[in-house]
């Protein structure tokens, strides 16, 4: 009984709160799998504001602002698969290994996070549990399946990044990140370097590895799946027209690396 009670003392989700996985076009038929970690910024009614004021909320340090619109309308034209998590990535970031200090951020860029101080390891446990747990799950599960039906997987984890960091601005418009597997990070550079209004970012302005990143390394890399990581700098994203151009743009392009991918029997 102690254990039923202390379990519900720590019950994060409730009435009133939305699930945490979103998906769009489950049954689509392209090998792409898309994956948006910070594709939300809802934050759990038992967490209130976490202390953050509405206007800190709406910034890169809560979500990946105007990708949620991009993946949307990419899986959609594609006809492809899009995993995403609607939670803020200041409750739990769904990219980062459940223990490392920027998991549940204290501070998130110069911004203190008040809700997330002195948190107990059951609080720690149900942010993870409640909704870490259930994206991933979900993600693994597809492409288990994916794998048993011999189905073709290519994963893409679509992200989104601020034009000014730390008072330096970043000139790139897109960037393809990757760690050991650059297989697609290499074809998706010689497509982006191909649009000639675009400056193309090569592991920049992050790149990926196992002590910062979690759905490349574990989901891409661990399962043997050729894979890449997007960065869309937000300023070109913010509203639906940019959304919609680039998710246009981004489709004509990975359908001409389907079409590589399969030349190259990367992908049968």
């Amino acid at each position: 009984m102690a254990l039923d009670t202390a379990d519900a003392a720590d019950q994060l989700l409730g009435e009133g709160d939305i699930p945490p996985v979103h998906e769009v076009n489950a049954a689509g038929a392209s090998p792409f799998l898309l994956t948006s970690d910070h594709y939300g910024r809802v934050l759990p009614r038992a967490l209130g504001d976490l202390g953050v004021a509405e206007n800190e909320l709406t910034r890169h340090i809560a979500w990946d602002i105007g990708i949620a619109g991009v993946a949307d309308r990419l899986a959609e034209m594609l006809d492809t698969h899009l995993i995403a998590q609607r939670y803020s990535r200041l409750v739990i970031d769904c990219n980062r290994p459940p223990g490392a200090v920027s998991s549940i951020p204290v501070m998130s860029e110069a911004t203190a996070i008040p809700g997330n101080e002195a948190i107990s390891a059951g609080e720690r446990a149900a942010r993870r549990r409640e909704i870490f747990e259930p994206y991933h799950h979900r993600i693994d599960a597809t492409i288990g399946r994916r794998l048993h039906d011999k189905r073709p997987t290519v994963l893409v984890s679509l992200h989104s990044f601020t034009p000014v960091y730390a008072g330096v601005e970043r000139p790139w418009h897109i960037g393809a990140l990757y760690n050991r597997d650059t297989v697609l990070p290499q074809l998706l550079l010689k497509h982006l370097h191909a649009e000639s209004d675009l400056v193309v970012g090569d592991n920049e302005p992050y790149a990926v590895n196992d002590l910062t990143d979690y759905t490349i390394p574990v989901h891409g890399e661990a399962r043997g799946l050729v894979n890449t990581g997007i960065e869309i700098r937000q300023d070109l994203i913010a509203d639906q027209s940019g959304q919609r151009q680039w998710a246009e743009r981004l489709a004509r392009i990975f359908a001409e690396i389907e079409m590589e991918l399969r030349a190259e029997r990367l992908v049968d």
